[in-house]
């Protein structure tokens, strides 16, 4: 997080005039989902980058509920965007690369056809009398703004939060039009708790005594006190425990000096009343209230049945990304969209990134190492340009619970055994190695499961499909027999529920292959005879204080273990890594590494 007190993700936008907007009006009627129609409908947008001759690579980005069309500067002397950590020449998405385009919603407040413009029936402004909106009309204007600039379809639609709903409708709507899906801290649906913040915010709006019951267009003041109130609201939903305790603890009771109405007693007084403040000048309430209704009112499915009704209709590339921090979209939510996708046999890559940032994570610089990387990478195969080209020796990254040297002789025989178009799970699939040489090979359904954020992210890199997940906890989201082959290669000795995991193995597979380092190897039984922690660079990388493994299995006492539970053992491979060859006899003393074909019994 940044020092400034005060810095948050509005930290530098304002209510200036957009100087690169432009505008479009549609004078088709537009009917609204709820009831209601809109006699024409004004879009303001801003653009950024070429669309190129095929026309095939445009982003629409969708903005969350306090955003606009300002996505990013569009040179030197522009105001900053709301996401300029994000977008701009040689950043995650590059405008050099992608012509992209950002329309404030309709219900907004910065140009697009919302509460504060003028009802033709009228000539009074809207107000409150601006019809109650959904995310799919927003979606529906965004469709003829694209259909206007000449784009015959997406090459992906971006958004975050609200902006993650218009994502959502987007790739269940008009699949046909979109390539890829990125979906940033969002979900299905909101939680309880954060429709009680949002229920709780318009009733502040509300009852401002100036709020006029919602026409104070012409009056001396605005009900600026309860736009503010839910203001503050909102930024307590955005920030994590770890991010209010980093800003506001070490002077709790030192608040910076302001001129404000509010209470500034606590430095995180003084915090929220700057939020709020600064949030006045440029936002009106009324669209306040449309839009957080619009984002409440969403809901894509309550149950997963409904949920994967609703997203079979999708035909795109998936990235939905969630933060570990973040209360307001918790990743759960994230996972949902992300199981049902799974059940679906939908193309999908998944992290949690881990941050400190709480839901605001997705417009701030702290984590975009990750989370920027992925967007890079996702897009960059999408266009099909990606920075790192999988396959080969090259692409053999190990494990990082892996006891052995780097490089990974067990894949060749693990390759080998994997018949040519088989539906592969790899779990603890690393940077995807293995991946990368069957997707060579013409493997197409092929998706990696993965605890390591940098693993995933050189996943994503290749092109690869990979679901950020914890074995301990499990495969509920995988469908019995989904796959032909299930891989668990050298990440057992890591997994702390073994029973769980192979059980879920078995279940999710038709054959599994299941490899590990055999800790009767002599040498490493030798190591320990001498009274010491076996260790070697070659063979074992860690030491007794550090490694990763929880199991020292032996290939003996995995036969044991499968024949009491009648697991079928297909094959067995032994090998001598160390020399490069397989092991015939004795394998239990000389062998280093064992392989094993399993199926239930």
């Amino acid at each position: 997080m940044a020092d400034d007190l005060f810095h948050s993700s509005d930290s530098h936008r304002s209510a200036r005039p957009l100087a690169h907007a432009r505008q479009v009006t549609f004078a088709e009627p537009l009917t609204l989902e709820l009831g209601g129609l809109l006699p024409a409908v004004t879009v303001v947008y801003e653009t950024y980058g070429q669309l190129n001759p095929a026309g095939d690579n445009a982003i629409l980005i969708c903005h969350a509920l306090s955003g606009d069309s300002h996505v990013a500067r569009h040179d030197a002397e522009d105001d900053p965007g709301w996401w300029d950590t994000v977008v701009g020449p040689g950043l995650a998405i590059d405008t050099n690369q992608y012509f992209v385009l950002c329309a404030n919603v309709l219900g907004g407040c910065r140009g697009t056809t919302g509460p504060n413009s003028l009802d033709p029936a009228t000539g009074r402004h809207w107000g409150a009398d601006f019809p109650t909106v959904t995310i799919g009309d927003m979606v529906e204007v965004q469709r003829r703004l694209v259909d206007h600039l000449g784009i015959p379809s997406l090459l992906a639609v971006v958004g975050g939060s609200m902006g993650g709903h218009q994502v959502l409708t987007w790739a269940t709507r008009h699949p046909e039009r979109v390539r890829g899906a990125i979906a940033l801290a969002t979900s299905a649906r909101l939680t309880s708790q954060a429709l009680a913040f949002d229920v709780v915010g318009r009733n502040a709006i509300r009852r401002d005594p100036h709020f006029r019951e919602g026409q104070y267009y012409e009056a001396d003041q605005a009900p600026s006190v309860g736009l503010a109130l839910a203001r503050m609201l909102g930024h307590i939903t955005y920030l994590s425990p770890q991010a209010m305790n980093e800003k506001f603890e070490a002077d709790r009771l030192q608040p910076r000096e302001l001129t404000t109405l509010f209470e500034n007693h606590f430095s995180v007084g003084s915090y929220l009343a700057h939020q709020s403040d600064k949030f006045v000048e440029r936002f009106d309430a009324n669209s306040y209230v449309t839009l957080s209704m619009a984002m409440d009112l969403f809901d894509l499915g309550s149950t997963p049945a409904a949920l994967a009704g609703n997203l079979a209709r999708s035909r795109c590339h998936w990235l939905v990304i969630s933060y570990s921090s973040d209360w307001l979209f918790p990743p759960a939510q994230a996972r949902e969209l992300v199981d049902a996708l799974v059940a679906l046999d939908k193309p999908v890559s998944y992290c949690n990134v881990t941050s400190d940032c709480g839901h605001d994570a997705f417009l701030l610089p702290d984590d975009l190492e990750i989370y920027g990387g992925l967007l890079a990478g996702f897009l960059a195969n999408l266009q099909g340009t990606p920075a790192i080209k999988g396959g080969g020796a090259g692409a053999h990254h190990h494990h990082p619970t892996s006891i052995f040297h780097p490089r990974r002789i067990d894949y060749d025989r693990i390759f080998s055994l994997i018949p040519p178009g088989a539906r592969v799970l790899d779990l603890g699939c690393g940077r995807g190695g293995l991946l990368a040489s069957l997707r060579q090979r013409g493997g197409k359904q092929l998706l990696g499961f993965e605890l390591d954020e940098q693993a995933i992210l050189g996943c994503v890199q290749q092109g690869l499909q990979v679901v950020h997940g914890d074995l301990d906890q499990g495969l509920p989201a995988f469908a019995d027999d989904q796959f032909d082959v299930v891989v668990l290669s050298q990440t057992l000795q890591a997994v702390r529920n073994v029973e769980l995991v192979l059980a879920d193995l078995l279940r999710v597979g038709r054959r599994c292959i299941v490899s590990f380092p055999n800790f009767a190897y002599y040498k490493l039984v030798e190591m320990l005879q001498q009274g010491r922690a076996p260790e070697s660079p070659h063979l074992l990388r860690f030491k007794w204080y550090n490694t990763p493994n929880l199991r020292f299995l032996t290939i003996a006492d995995f036969e044991a273990f499968c024949a009491e539970r009648d697991i079928r053992i297909h094959q067995r491979i032994a090998l001598n890594t160390e020399e490069n060859k397989e092991v015939h006899t004795d394998a239990n003393h000389l062998a280093d590494l064992a392989i094993f074909v399993l199926a239930a019994g």
